[in-house]
């Protein structure tokens, strides 16, 4: 069975004069379990907001969107619990919160059902923070690092909780050409060490060419 599979995914939105915009025009997609997958695409070509379906942020208009054989349109589907365990999303601005040190930061989502983090979940942020380099930040507040530093530190929260899915929103549109570099090792590190299946979404050839599929969404057709 695969990880994710989407079928006849469908989404508009209207413009300011009131005409339809078709976005996305029956999507499909399926993947397995260890794959990363880069999306390319114009700007408003429609990846964010297929990226945002994925992770359960909107819905889409039609279509059949199966994670871990659950369907996502199923009224029973607690979402919250989706986003929090079988999800992790990377955006493009880091949203690390500014009154939390690093450490504190990659920890946050264990709190959203529990009141402390426990010793395990400690450990294991310190190992993601040793794959991705940034221990000696550890206690370091987010304006007191680089962007590469704070992008690194995003990519760590969005994996603590282990995630089935790792979804990642052009994770390197504000770095310089050395960061992208470095982040794109270390999603395709992420990928072997882990194997956490990744969807990226991004306009660089250069972080693109280390999945292991790219596709192109064009006319809100997925190929």
């Amino acid at each position: 069975m695969s990880l994710l599979s989407l079928s006849g995914i469908a989404k508009s939105y209207k413009d300011g004069e009131n005409n339809i915009n078709h976005v996305l025009r029956s999507i499909n997609l399926e993947l397995e379990a260890g794959d990363f997958v880069a999306v390319k695409g114009a700007s408003g070509a429609g990846k964010t907001t297929l990226l945002q379906i994925i992770g359960t942020l909107i819905k889409p208009d039609a279509g059949s969107y199966l994670l871990d054989g659950v369907e996502m349109s199923s009224s029973s589907v607690d979402f919250s619990y989706i986003r929090n365990k079988k999800t992790g999303f990377v955006f493009q601005d880091y949203r690390l919160m500014p009154q939390y040190r690093i450490r504190e930061n990659i920890l946050l989502p264990t709190l959203a059902f529990q009141n402390k983090t426990s010793e395990e979940q400690n450990d294991y942020a310190l190992k993601l923070m040793e794959i991705t380099g940034i221990q000696a930040i550890a206690e370091q507040y987010p304006d007191t690092v680089s962007g590469g530093e704070a992008s690194r530190a995003a990519l760590c929260r969005a994996l603590i909780m282990k995630p089935l899915l790792l979804l990642a929103d052009e994770p390197t549109g504000q770095l310089d050409s050395e960061n992208v570099k470095n982040i794109a090792a270390m999603l395709s590190e992420i990928n072997k060490i882990l194997n956490t299946t990744i969807i990226m979404v991004t306009h660089s050839d250069e972080i693109s060419s280390v999945a292991k599929r790219i596709l192109t969404l064009k006319n809100g057709i997925l190929t």
